[in-house]
């Protein structure tokens, strides 16, 4: 396991290779930035937002939290997502979950973990909400993932219900919010078709990633919709 100071090590060698590669990197860097994408991701250190995208640095603004949770009272995430789409102007909110999440699987067993088992509740909730479902399959894995994708699917909800969101679309902007599932297996992102680009979207889609999460076990998500940043960037928002 290395030592702090080796992490400072390793910035003097990462700062002189990108010096190398371009330059003229750090003095654009130090520009304003213009990310057209908002990512809500957990704080899971094997999901690192840039490097799974293809994205350089001043290119998505992040935000992360354990289990990727958007909760109303959080005034930090809605501090993130009102400057993301007030002053950065994004065009994009990508929320991603991610499979063999802890915090998800902390709740699936009903572990104690202790003070974060009250940021969790927000899961248990979830969790209750899709009991019926969830009840569906015996395999503990199986729930586990299934479970992740139903917080996933929440979690894009309560951004498309939140004040900031609504004002925005009220106010004539072109928004997209979009659910993702990160796979730690294979490291493919996965959409749970939950793109919501104006209020009338949220139900409709909200229905057909709910009936995606229920499929039955061993069968990928089959939603057919783009995935590639790259290509929500070529088409827009709208």
């Amino acid at each position: 396991m290395p030592e702090a100071k080796k992490l400072l090590e390793n910035n003097l060698l990462w700062s002189q290779r990108m010096r190398e590669r371009d330059a003229q990197f750090f003095e654009r860097l130090t520009g304003q930035q213009r990310p057209k994408f908002l990512w809500i991701g957990c704080s899971d250190s094997r999901v690192p937002a840039n490097e799974i995208v293809g994205l350089a640095p001043g290119e998505i603004f992040v935000h992360r939290n354990i289990a990727n949770l958007v909760v109303h009272s959080d005034l930090n995430c809605l501090s993130a997502i009102n400057f993301a789409i007030e002053r950065l102007d994004v065009n994009h909110v990508i929320v991603c979950g991610h499979y063999g999440c802890g915090g998800v699987e902390a709740v699936r067993s009903q572990k104690r973990l202790g003070l974060v088992d009250n940021w969790l509740r927000h899961i248990q909730d979830v969790s209750i909400q899709h009991r019926t479902r969830l009840a569906m399959f015996s395999d503990a894995d199986t729930q586990w993932e299934r479970l992740v994708e139903f917080n996933l699917i929440e979690q894009v909800a309560n951004v498309a219900r939140s004040s900031v969101v609504q004002e925005a679309w009220a106010a004539g902007k072109r928004l997209a919010v979009h659910g993702w599932v990160y796979s730690l297996s294979d490291g493919i992102l996965h959409d749970m078709g939950m793109t919501i680009r104006k209020p009338e979207d949220l139900w409709p889609n909200y229905e057909l990633a709910v009936g995606l999460a229920s499929r039955p076990p061993g069968l990928p998500i089959d939603f057919r919709g783009p995935t590639a940043v790259g290509r929500l960037d070529h088409e827009g928002p709208a």
